[in-house]
């Protein structure tokens, strides 16, 4: 058996006046060309509200309120094995800036109905939580 244990990755779907806000990764081994929402790995100690808070902040210049656990997948992909949380949020303050342009290529609004593609693995099954008000468990591998 590996020693190698899984990450705990929350990911952030924030939602200002019906738009959600998504950016496209930049990085070759996780996500490249793909799009998402904020998000990273759940620090030690934190809550996941605080990492969700703590990482749109870092990523878009952003502050977030109303958090939510909307999903919970047990994410086995591109030789990677994370714990997903999604969380939804609202817009509290600021403008979205591209903080980690090693990251991320930008941050725009779209509109549900009108998402950009591809979108990582993921963010489908946040939406179908919000859609259906049920917490999504499961696996994607």
């Amino acid at each position: 058996m590996s020693e190698e244990l899984p990450k705990v990755g929350i990911g952030v779907l924030v939602f200002k006046e019906g738009k959600v806000l998504l950016g496209k990764r930049t990085v070759a081994d996780h996500g490249d060309g793909f799009y998402t929402g904020p998000g990273g790995h759940l620090e030690f100690g934190e809550t996941i509200e605080e990492c969700a808070a703590r990482e749109t902040l870092e990523e878009a210049g952003i502050k977030i309120s109303n958090m939510r656990v909307v999903c919970m997948v047990n994410f086995l992909l591109h030789g990677k094995h994370y714990i997903d949380i999604g969380v939804t949020a609202d817009w509290a303050q600021g403008d979205p800036v591209v903080l980690e342009p090693d990251k991320r290529a930008d941050w725009a609004w779209y509109s549900p109905a009108e998402l950009p593609q591809p979108l990582w693995d993921q963010i489908p099954l946040y939406f179908q939580a919000i859609r259906t008000e049920v917490l999504y468990q499961g696996t994607v591998r």
